[in-house]
């Protein structure tokens, strides 16, 4: 339990604060003042302040934030208003709310960007150093058990199935069908060693030990596939987008579900959930815990691009809005909205928490089936 919570907090940590570091980034590079660069959620600990900017570290270590100066410019919509009375003309062009649109606009998707950036690195990193598992159009023995019809006719871990009495194997379900129909039969197996080919006659048994099979071997049709590290980074952008639709469609579905049938959809979970499946993630190891980040990171990516007030999403509708009709949207209108969407998620957010935590009472798994 500790080492899950633990993870959950670390891993939620990194990939908030590469969303904010995008935003903090972007915002320097186009001169936009940056009051504060926060780990974690106030209180506040303590802080140190280097030129413009305070770094803190906050009570509540989860995430983090950035603090853009005139970022809520609430009030007549001016360039001139922006929360601040008296302020010099040279902060006044500094705070965000006076910048130009195509300025905000980066500040404001960089964090989206920063998220499926890391995704791609680290999808990448996997594919070149341990590989991804693919489908394969052979059939390769990986066991062969003691006594076994296998053993006896010499095949061997690694060996590779060609063919079943000159019918072409591809797949383990057509190597299983074939051995099931040919039971108390003698068999030959066209058998690939070390590049060299050959056939090996056996005969599957009809009357096995349980578990063992009619010929005592272990089979797969999954491969392990790595690229090359000047191509990971391609594929990884490919899974990378693969992963954004596969989460965009499910999100459609899951909000489907949950307001139009009235009960939580399968396999979507909440906080909790979540922090099971990193506890899981971490305990398989370093490689699925990356691919996991990976998966974390874009759906945190996808999730804050969506239109909805109080996300970067509604943020860049607006900005958006007021580049198509070249009229200032007066920001007191546009905190409202995003008042009110902050609402609206963390009401989302606590309805799904609740379908947790009444798993968890009957019982119930939280993972996905």
């Amino acid at each position: 339990m500790i080492l899950t919570i633990f993870a959950f907090i670390i891993i939620l940590s990194v990939l908030v604060l590469i969303h904010e570091l995008g935003h903090f980034l972007t915002a320097k590079k186009f001169g936009i003042k940056v009051e504060e660069f926060g780990f974690g959620f106030p209180p506040r600990v303590f802080g140190i302040k280097k030129g413009e900017t305070l770094y803190s570290i906050n009570l509540l270590p989860v995430g983090g934030f950035v603090k853009l100066y005139g970022e809520d410019a609430a009030g007549g919509g001016s360039v001139k208003n922006t929360g601040k009375k008296d302020l010099p003309t040279k902060d006044i062009r500094r705070a965000f709310y006076a910048r130009p649109v195509w300025q905000r606009f980066l500040v404001v998707v960089a964090g989206v960007v920063m998220n499926f950036v890391l995704a791609v690195v680290l999808i990448s990193y996997v594919f070149s150093t341990t590989g991804i598992a693919v489908p394969s159009s052979t059939v390769k023995i990986t066991e062969v058990l003691k006594n076994s019809p296998a053993a006896l006719s010499g095949l061997m871990v690694g060996d590779v199935v060609g063919a079943v009495n000159g019918k072409s194997t591809t797949s383990t379900k057509e190597f299983i069908q074939t051995i099931k129909k040919n039971e108390g039969k003698k068999v030959t197996l066209l058998v690939v060693r070390e590049g060299v080919s050959q056939d090996i006659q056996l005969t599957p048994r009809s009357n096995y030990p349980k578990g063992q099979g009619p010929v005592g071997v272990g089979i797969t049709d999954i491969e392990i596939k790595k690229y090359p590290w000047y191509q990971a980074p391609f594929f990884g952008t490919i899974e990378a987008f693969k992963f954004s639709w596969m989460i965009v469609s499910g999100l459609g579905q899951m909000i489907y579900t949950l307001f139009f049938e009235g009960h939580k959809p399968e396999g979507v979970a909440g906080p909790i959930g979540v922090a099971q499946l990193t506890g899981q993630a971490v305990s398989s190891g370093v490689t699925v815990t990356l691919w996991f980040t990976a998966l974390l990171s874009i759906n945190l990516a996808v999730l804050n691009v969506l239109p909805i007030p109080a996300l970067d999403g509604g943020r860049l509708f607006f900005i958006v809005t007021e580049a198509v009709t070249r009229r200032k949207i007066n920001p007191k209108y546009e905190s409202y909205a995003h008042a009110a969407g902050l609402v609206v998620l963390l009401g989302l957010m606590l309805i799904i928490t609740l379908f947790d935590i009444i798993r968890i009472a009957s019982g119930q798994s939280l993972l996905p089936k």
